[in-house]
């Protein structure tokens, strides 16, 4: 999970600069399948939900963002899986 925070509300004229780049930039990486699900929350920012081998893997496609290399977010990673005790759930594991 990657979850986003700006480092301070945007300005009109930041939106309008960065917004252009940054959408197409979201959706390219939801149709590459690198963002599987992604939320937004009005007090933190989005909230994807990643495919990736590894937390450096994901930090470096968020590090790659318009708004964050535009210095304006940050992103907390958290690794998540499959809920792993389940499975002794299933007989014969």
């Amino acid at each position: 999970m990657a979850i986003g925070t700006l480092d301070a509300p945007m300005t009109p004229e930041q939106r309008q600069e960065i917004m252009p780049k940054e959408v197409p930039h979201t959706l390219r990486l939801y149709l590459e399948g690198k963002i599987e699900q992604f939320w937004f929350r009005a007090d933190t920012g989005p909230i994807f939900l990643m495919n990736a081998e590894s937390v450096e893997e994901a930090k470096a496609i968020v590090d790659d963002m318009p708004l964050v290399t535009g210095g304006l977010m940050k992103y907390q990673l958290w690794p998540v899986g499959p809920l792993a005790p389940l499975g002794l759930l299933i007989q014969g594991r």
